[in-house]
Parts: structure tokens; C-alpha cells; sequence
């Protein structure tokens, strides 16, 4: 049963602001790794185009992990709720559809952490994307095919 306490307590002073910058983590329901199979990954990669597309963010930096992804963005329209339930619900409908069957792909609710002005951007997006690495996921950052930094 999850605890509903602990993911209400996440949402308190929760607060989006325009044009400041977040790093964004949401879990696969249990953990499971569902993005192990890239082609499944790849519909999440493409709700973070979606959303920079349509004007809601600018991605900066992401990565897509078998069980969870980090997605460091520039807020431009809406809130951070909003851009997560959409990212989160479209990529879970052509999840489905692509594997012929209806599952709950993620955990409910999601962790962000807005960061200052004087953060090192390109420090933050190197830790984001060399998750593969420091998993043992591969040996070099290019042989890992869900990620992406407007810097590297």
C-alpha cells in the first residue's frame, strides 16, 4: 500500500515558477524496468519533445533509466504537476499500445527540485546523464542510447 502521507508531504510548497529551472524524477510502478526494452523508452523521450515542442518546457538535460528517468527542464508555461501528468499519461497510452496490453506504468506522484541560479547547469546535466555509468549499464556514455544534454 503506498503512503499516501509520505507522497502528500512531497507536495507541500510544491511551486512552479516560469523560466525557473527543475530536475524532475518520476519511478516506474514498483520499480519494474519497463525502459530496459529502448523502443518503450524511446515514447517517453518522445512526450519530453512533446512538451518542449508545445511550449511547456525547454529540455535541458534527461535520461531515461530502466526503472526511472531524470529530466532537468527550464519551465515555460503551466506547472510542474500539469507537465508530469501529461508526460506521464501519453507516454503510459503508447506504452500500452505498443505492447498490445493496459498496465499502470508509474508511481504515483513525482520528486522535483528547483534549482538556484548559481547551480553548475552543465555539472547537474554530466550527473544526470552518466546514471548509465555509475549503474553499470555500460562502459561509455555514448554506447547508452536513452539521453540527451544541450551542453555534451
Amino acid at each position: 500500500m503506498p503512503d499516501l502521507a509520505a507522497s502528500h508531504r512531497l507536495r507541500i510548497g510544491r511551486f512552479a515558477e516560469p523560466s525557473r529551472i527543475y530536475l524532475l524524477t518520476a519511478n516506474t510502478q514498483g520499480r519494474e524496468p519497463v525502459f530496459s526494452d529502448f523502443v518503450l523508452g524511446r515514447l517517453v523521450v518522445s512526450q519530453f519533445r512533446a512538451a518542449q515542442d508545445q511550449g511547456s518546457a525547454n529540455s535541458l538535460a534527461w535520461v531515461v533509466m530502466p526503472d526511472h528517468f531524470h529530466w532537468l527542464i527550464e519551465l515555460q508555461q503551466g506547472s510542474l504537476s500539469g507537465l508530469m501528468q501529461k508526460t506521464k499519461s501519453l507516454s503510459t497510452k503508447a506504452a500500452n499500445k505498443a505492447m498490445g496490453r493496459k498496465v499502470s506504468l508509474w508511481q504515483r506522484g513525482f520528486h522535483d527540485r528547483a534549482l538556484r541560479r548559481e547551480e553548475d547547469l552543465v555539472k547537474l546535466a554530466r550527473y544526470v546523464v552518466a546514471n548509465p555509468l555509475r549503474a553499470g549499464l555500460v562502459k561509455k556514455l555514448g554506447d547508452y542510447p536513452l539521453w540527451d544534454a544541450i551542453w555534451v
